[in-house]
């Protein structure tokens, strides 16, 4: 796949990750508003019962006790209406007559039931009287002369005008008294608790009275306004529907009596955006993985081929310079050329060797044995398997070898090739003449070995891969420096199956220190 492919397909993947995740977000917050909503809805519901309630409890009170008084003096009396029928039945000979009156009268009421603050009230009682009279075989002008032979008479108070009279007063006049002297904290709070668990609404709540912006007397002991998360509606009204108090009451646990009512939506839809998000980021990881194995494996053939090339090509060159004539009969030319088809042959098998090795060890099929050896031998040993090198660049190997105990359990073929790696990426990484240093020391029950180089070093990002297999630091397809990144990989699992470890220090320009750390035996 062509980088423009790869980062063109990320980003449609991406695009539609947050897609996802911008819808599910959306219907979340949009179920969360209208949980909201409905919360607000009810509450405003229930605060406009009780305040109903509590204004009807306070008529209901004072017009059973009006009811109960005995009128101090009437002062007026007037029809409000009047109603006459008359009916003659001809086939009967009798006469029906329907008459409805209705009485406006004015009375003084002493006020002191009410304790607003006043020596009598003006009260207007409804009064209702109705008669139903037959007449026998008369004309309209004898009734008052001749008695009824039916006669019907009801009369009483009018009580549903005489109650919104009352109201229509008493609301103007109940101003008067303080709103403590009305209704009660108690009342309220039971009101309340009451018709909201009615709505499921079953948490605490604090609640106030206010008469304008001002707190009454009248409030629970906790309540804070506060604006966001309060309801308020208007209490003991006038008859003109305006009020001076407000009935005030706020949630604290609001938010967290909101959510648990979409909890397990929420919960469902936050663990399937999780595994989603899960799934896009395995995904991802695999491309990115997959691109970096694409690109190892292709530098690891460019690498290989360039390392097999050169001693392929000599080869070649060489025999054919063997059969050349004039060469064939030159014994100390044919030797010559034959030593360097060996040692070609040589190289190419020891890479080979290499990349199996590696293959071994991933799969755990290389026998290590181990015995009990001496570090500072197997240092010495590595050292002349390079040590020509080295000289043939005019460079150096310094050894300073410090550790006073270098007794180790180890395989020495191995922990030699572990060295010998070790020094060989030295050389390789040294643009100049090469100038190595190792260094051993004691540290408590461990051995430290250290190869450090001059060289050219490396960046902060390639010294946390170095020991990755196949892993090389990118430089395009240019090799001038041989090698196809097993080395290390292989000194890493050496290493770690003798129980050690291995780490890298690196300054680019400035050069590189390995550093080993192995168990002491006795």
């Amino acid at each position: 796949m062509s980088k423009r492919k790869f980062i063109l397909l990320i980003i449609l993947m991406s695009l539609s990750l947050i897609g996802i995740i911008s819808i599910q977000a959306y219907y979340i917050n949009d179920s969360v508003n209208n949980e909201k909503e409905r919360f607000k809805f009810n509450v405003v519901t229930v605060l406009n019962y009780v305040s109903n309630t509590i204004e009807d409890n306070e008529s209901e009170k004072y017009f059973a006790e009006y009811l109960k008084l005995d009128k101090e003096e009437k002062s007026d009396e007037e029809a409000v209406s009047q109603l006459l029928i008359y009916r003659k039945n001809n086939s009967t000979k009798e006469t029906l007559i329907y008459k409805s009156n209705v009485l406006q009268q004015d009375y003084k009421l002493s006020s002191s039931l009410f304790d607003i603050g006043l020596d009598s009230l003006d009260i207007t009682n409804i009064i209702g009287n109705s008669s139903t009279e037959i007449f026998s075989d008369i004309e309209s002008s004898e009734k008052d002369l001749k008695s009824p032979i039916s006669k019907i008479i009801r009369s009483g108070t009018i009580d549903e005008a005489q109650k919104l009279t009352f109201e229509k007063n008493f609301k103007e006049v109940f101003k008067r008294k303080p709103v403590h002297k009305r209704v009660s904290e108690k009342e309220i709070r039971e009101l309340l608790s009451e018709r909201l668990k009615k709505y499921s609404i079953d948490i605490d709540f604090e609640f106030a009275v206010y008469d304008k912006d001002l707190l009454t007397k009248v409030h629970s002991d906790n309540f804070e306004n506060i604006s966001k998360s309060t309801f308020g509606v208007s209490l003991f009204r006038d008859e003109n529907n305006r009020s001076l108090y407000k009935l005030l009451v706020n949630f604290p646990d609001d938010r967290s009596f909101i959510l648990s009512g979409i909890i397990g939506m929420i919960m469902l839809s936050v663990i399937f955006t999780s595994i989603i998000i899960l799934a896009f980021a395995s995904a991802l990881f695999q491309l990115v993985k997959q691109r970096k194995i694409s690109q190892i494996k292709t530098d690891f053939i460019n690498n290989m081929t360039h390392e097999f090339k050169t001693p392929i090509a000599t080869i070649n060159l060489a025999l054919d310079a063997i059969r050349n004539p004039k060469v064939i009969n030159d014994n100390e030319k044919v030797v010559r050329y034959l030593s360097m088809i060996k040692e070609e042959n040589k190289r190419m098998h020891a890479q080979v060797e290499n990349v199996l090795r590696i293959s071994k060890l991933e799969k755990n099929e290389l026998n290590i044995s181990k015995d009990r050896v001496k570090l500072h031998d197997l240092i010495e040993d590595a050292i002349t398997h390079v040590g020509l090198i080295v000289e043939n660049r005019n460079g150096y190997i310094k050894t300073f070898l410090n550790a006073d105990k270098s007794s180790v359990l180890a395989n020495e073929t191995h922990f030699t090739n572990v060295i010998v790696n070790m020094l060989d990426n030295a050389i390789k990484y040294s643009p100049d003449e090469p100038k190595i240093e190792v260094y051993t020391e004691n540290v408590g029950t461990n051995i430290i070995l250290k190869v450090k180089d001059y060289g050219s070093g490396m960046s902060k990002a390639a010294a946390k891969r170095v020991f990755e297999k196949f892993y090389r630091e990118h430089t395009g397809n240019i090799h001038n420096v041989k090698g196809h990144g097993l080395g290390l990989a292989y000194v890493k699992r050496i290493v770690e199956d003798h129980q050690g470890h291995v780490s890298v220090e690196s300054e680019k320009d400035k050069g590189s220190t390995f550093i080993i750390k192995l168990p002491l035996i006795s």
